[in-house]
């Protein structure tokens, strides 16, 4: 029989929100008054209502010049040209893929947005499209980057270049894509052992540091080997600093990550997941980036 874990209820400890850098997030709920100056404009997230602009869902407010829009805390992805996602595919179609991306709708991946195998670069055949199945088939997890968004906000991606293509082994943590810190890159080699894809989406992919870049693969062949007990451990590690993070709404980016890991290395990986731990390291996580901040 399994052992089972029991705890006795704690008095949970007030945890002070930390101000953002530029000063307090302005928060509001569906149906608050953001302002009654009439010289700005609507944007996303807002509706006019006798000369007052209304906010139409729960987030933080927005100002750039004189359009406003709320941000919602807990939202579908809406794509943006650059942007990194880890996705999965659903489906495969006529000369293109269907790609499940945390979206109001299904994305998509052309067959001429993929690299060929061995990186030719030609007019895909009628022999490549019956070959689609063996590049990428239901199930499949990848990483691309949005090419377009269409003007019904479905996104087309593209894996033209190595970095991106066929994950896998590793483990998906998903969240709210507002969760997700906007940075230069989104692929980071942390120093604990482990490497992460912190998909604009919301979709996060953890996984083992590869020894060495494969390039002549064309991003379709992925390593199968067995996947040593260390590097297990320290996967499981991130994944649930992550959710702990997600939890706390810290956002999330490699600095962070890194802080809440380092901060849960004195506990065991599945005492993590318990909810005065998690205060415990992710408000040690905030204090040092406060610090760094400061």
């Amino acid at each position: 029989m399994a052992a089972v874990t029991m705890r006795l209820p704690v008095a949970r400890k007030a945890v002070g929100l930390s101000a953002p850098r530029g000063g307090e997030k302005h928060l509001v709920a569906p149906g608050d008054t953001i302002t009654t100056d009439t010289g700005y404009m609507r944007g996303h997230g807002t509706y006019l209502d006798e000369e007052k602009l209304i906010a139409s869902v729960a987030g933080a407010v927005e100002r750039v010049n004189k359009l406003v829009c709320v941000k919602a805390l807990k939202t579908r992805y809406n794509g943006e040209v650059g942007d990194i996602v880890v996705g999965r595919i659903t489906e495969v179609q006529q000369k293109r893929w269907k790609v499940e991306t945390n979206s109001r709708l299904d994305s998509v991946l052309l067959l001429s947005s993929v690299n060929l195998p061995g990186g030719e670069l030609r007019r895909r055949s009628a022999e490549d499209e019956l070959a689609m199945r063996d590049y990428l088939q239901e199930g499949d997890l990848i990483s691309a980057e949005v090419q377009s968004v269409f003007s019904d906000g479905a996104v087309s991606l593209h894996t033209r270049s190595l970095k991106y293509g066929k994950l896998g082994q590793g483990v998906l943590v998903q969240v709210s894509p507002s969760l997700v810190k906007r940075q230069k890159t989104h692929f980071h080699d942390l120093p604990c052992g482990a490497s992460v894809i912190l998909g604009n989406n919301g979709f996060i992919w953890i996984y083992p540091t590869p020894e060495q870049k494969d390039e002549e693969a064309g991003g379709f062949t992925t390593n199968l080997e067995p996947v040593p007990l260390s590097d297990r451990e320290v996967i499981s590690r991130l994944r649930n600093c992550i959710v702990a993070l997600v939890t706390q709404k810290l956002m999330l980016f490699d600095t962070s990550i890194l802080y809440c890991y380092e901060a849960s290395l004195p506990h065991q990986i599945k005492d993590i997941l318990k909810p005065e731990v998690m205060e415990e390291i992710v408000l040690e996580t905030r204090q040092r980036l406060l610090d760094l901040e400061g």
